[in-house]
């Protein structure tokens, strides 16, 4: 009987190249990393993994002072010396100080998890480094009690980076690597249409062509992602506005609602200005 793959979702929206990426991962039993704009839906890839496969999500989702060592376990030695002062019996046995971490957690489950390690770059340049052994032989040594923590089931890995850092090529070495391009218009209408299956397509068209046009505004700092064009029609719909509504604000260029896709005032402030010349010019 053939084993099960990932091909997308009816909630998620894959490209031929990325179902490719996951299963080849899958396969190989080795990490995929996948990078892209934020907003692409990386994060949310491993859920939908999770969901095709009906296995748990363990995820880890990296900050700035995140350390390798607290995916694998946490030793409190504080409580134990606070516990010891106190005459609590359970200071006896090392092992009630011991948290496990995600891998840890991960690796200890009868059915194959997925595993998020969301937003590596986030994190300190060492710390992809200092995963490299426990993400290869999947185990680890806990040196507080001697024993060693070894995978039941090999987890389904996913690690996500938005590119703000460029991470060590012994990490990447082990890693598949995807990156997903930002989709083209058929695309996004298709993602529109699994979040907001009722749109009228005029309205679909308008904003889209919109939404494209602000992308591809020269000298912008930040260019609004695909969960921020789902979030702004989300909006449009609540206003019940329509195609119309559009025609009559393109003089002012910023579209309606333009909170939801600009997120800086310097992208604003450019839109101001390029409105400013264009009702100069005319």
């Amino acid at each position: 009987m053939k084993k099960k793959s990932f091909s997308g979702t009816n909630n998620y929206i894959a490209s031929e190249q990325l179902i490719e990426a996951v299963n080849s991962s899958i396969i190989l039993e080795k990490p995929l990393l996948v990078k892209g704009e934020p907003g692409t839906g990386k994060t949310r890839l491993a859920e939908e993994i999770a969901a095709t496969f009906n296995t748990d999500l363990i995820s880890w989702h990296i900050k700035s002072t995140t350390k390798a060592q607290q995916g694998l376990y946490e030793y409190d030695a504080v409580s134990r010396l606070r516990d010891s002062q106190l005459g609590n019996k359970k200071v006896h046995d090392i092992k009630n100080y011991i948290k496990e971490g995600v891998l840890w957690k991960s690796f200890i489950l009868e059915k194959k998890p997925v595993l998020l390690i969301d937003e590596i770059d986030k994190a300190d340049i060492e710390f992809p480094n200092d995963l490299l052994q426990e993400l290869d032989r999947m185990e680890f040594f806990v040196y507080e009690t001697g024993e060693i923590v070894s995978a039941k089931q090999r987890p389904i890995v996913v690690i996500t980076s938005n590119n703000e850092k460029d991470l060590p090529d012994a990490f990447l070495r082990r890693c598949f690597f995807h990156y997903i391009s930002f989709p083209d218009e058929k695309t996004l209408t298709d993602i529109v249409k699994v979040h907001h299956p009722n749109i009228k397509t005029n309205l679909l068209n308008y904003a889209l062509s919109s939404f494209l046009e602000i992308r591809e505004t020269p000298g912008l700092k930040k260019k609004p992602s695909t969960s921020e064009l789902i979030d702004w029609l989300k909006l449009l719909l609540a206003d019940d506005l329509k195609p119309e509504d559009f025609v009559k604000n393109k003089n002012n260029l910023l579209p309606p609602l333009y909170g939801a896709l600009l997120k800086n005032e310097a992208d604003v402030e450019l839109f101001q200005k390029i409105a400013f010349m264009s009702r100069r010019e005319s």
